[in-house]
């Protein structure tokens, strides 16, 4: 073995490569806005490699989907940071729901007063959290599937399934991903119900973050899998003996997590600018760019994975993101919000953003329907990015009024949502004996989960 391929040179350029942020940060230098979005997104691409290989190399001491969890949580942290900072400015600007329904719309969009301007952080914050969610499925899990099926020519990834007929070879994902599945699906019907309270409440927290913890408390009680063989940098620190195994794994989760939380940020903050002087609108800009910089992390630690095979691990991640984005980071919206605001509140919404949500939840109900037999197509993947990103340039174009269409924005948003849930709805009648044993598998899970035995042994192959 070269020096240059030592599994400790691997974890010395990886370190190199945030360097320049760590610098930037210590110093306190102000880069510029291009040479920032540089060094910084520099510093994620480092950050996001030692995160993926602190969570292989943990699943040798916990259960895979912790791992898994943990690292998904640590790669969107960033996400709920720019998230709870909208959420707070518009508590501390006092935006209740009666204050925000008598300013009008232009009044709130141009925040014109203090009070407008706490009520459009409200919109934005439900805007950003929307957005970051329609990327992951849109862009994340359907392009991942994807990037899967091209790689696996070469990486020999024995989930990919290769069947005649156009675009129908396949990725197949373990069932021990039922779990995740189910709980992200109870969360999604349960989003369907949110716009029809007028905001974010303390009812959605209790669901929402409760869903999570229930969720956590099954996977934490789970067994340690027999490894998958690795290699590099996890099969090295896999070596190691106790208790320095660990404290490596905390070190590079701990390590990331802060390279990711301070750099992506100004990462995202940069190509904001950058947009907004080429003339991009501000509310597009937070919806679609912010959480597309915020989600990179995450979208490089499965790009990794799968390079190594791992794609089964990789979709878990991408599920686990999608789960902990829709229920802790809904849930914990409210909870900011009434802090900054110095008592309970709810966290007010307009009536475009009551679309998004809609849109949001039943773009990931027909998402789920697409999983629900543990595959994927590329034609499936593909469905799920046209559908996101005609919507997208649609919608931008309707707001720079390059096109003429017989709906506004916000009735896009609702006949796109229409579109998801019917088609989602006639995939689940269709595959309704895959949604039973999903449903079993999961059930199984939490029975085992408080030490009881499981029933549906029909479904254990």
């Amino acid at each position: 073995m070269s020096r240059l391929s030592h599994p400790l040179a691997q974890v010395a350029a990886a370190l190199a490569l945030t360097v320049g942020w760590v610098g930037a940060v210590a110093t306190g230098a102000n880069l510029g806005t291009v040479p920032t979005v540089v060094v910084s997104g520099v510093a994620v691409l480092g950050a996001s490699f030692l995160l993926a290989w602190g969570a292989e190399t943990a699943e040798k001491d916990v259960p895979r989907a912790f791992a898994i969890a943990v690292l998904a949580v640590l790669a969107v942290a960033p996400e709920y940071a720019v998230d709870a900072l909208y959420a707070w400015n518009a508590g501390a600007g006092g935006a209740t729901t009666a204050a925000c329904a008598d300013l009008s719309a232009s009044a709130i969009e141009a925040g014109q007063t203090e009070l407008a301007r706490a009520c459009h952080d409200a919109n934005l914050a439900v805007a950003n959290m929307t957005g970051a969610n329609r990327i992951l499925i849109g862009i994340g899990w359907a392009g991942i599937a994807v990037f899967t099926v091209w790689r696996a020519a070469k990486t020999g990834d024995s989930a990919v399934t290769n069947r005649g007929g156009f675009l129908r070879d396949a990725v197949t994902l373990d069932r021990d991903i039922a779990t995740e599945i189910t709980f992200l699906f109870l969360a999604t019907v349960w989003a369907f119900l949110v716009p029809l309270g007028g905001g974010i409440d303390i009812i959605d927290t209790l669901v929402l973050v409760g869903l999570y913890v229930v969720y956590i408390g099954i996977i934490i009680r789970g067994d340690v899998e027999a490894s998958e063989e690795h290699v590099g940098v996890p099969h090295y620190f896999q070596q190691w003996s106790l208790p320095w195994r660990p404290l490596v794994v905390l070190g590079l989760f701990a390590y990331s997590g802060v390279m990711i939380f301070t750099a992506v940020e100004p990462f995202a903050h940069g190509l904001e600018e950058i947009g907004l002087q080429n003339g991009i609108p501000e509310f597009f800009m937070i919806q679609w760019i912010a959480p597309l910089a915020s989600e990179s992390p995450e979208l490089i630690v499965v790009v990794v994975l799968v390079n190594k095979a791992r794609s089964t691990a990789g979709f878990n991640a991408l599920i686990s993101s999608k789960l902990n984005q829709w229920t802790l980071l809904i849930g914990t919206l409210s909870v900011v919000f009434s802090l900054a605001y110095g008592q309970y509140g709810v966290l007010p919404f307009d009536s475009k953003q009551a679309a998004e949500i809609w849109i949001t939840a039943a773009q990931s109900y027909f998402a789920l329907a697409v999983l629900v037999n543990f595959e994927i197509s590329v034609r499936e993947a593909l469905a799920i990015f046209v559908l996101f990103i005609s919507q997208v340039i649609i919608e931008f174009l309707l707001i720079r009024e390059a096109i003429a269409l017989p709906v506004d924005s916000e009735q896009l948003l609702l006949l796109y949502a229409a579109v998801y849930t019917v088609v989602g709805t006639a995939l689940f009648v269709a595959r309704r004996r895959a949604l039973r044993r999903m449903i079993g598998l999961a059930a199984d899970a939490g029975r085992t989960a408080i030490g009881r035995d499981p029933v549906h042994q029909e479904f254990a192959d």
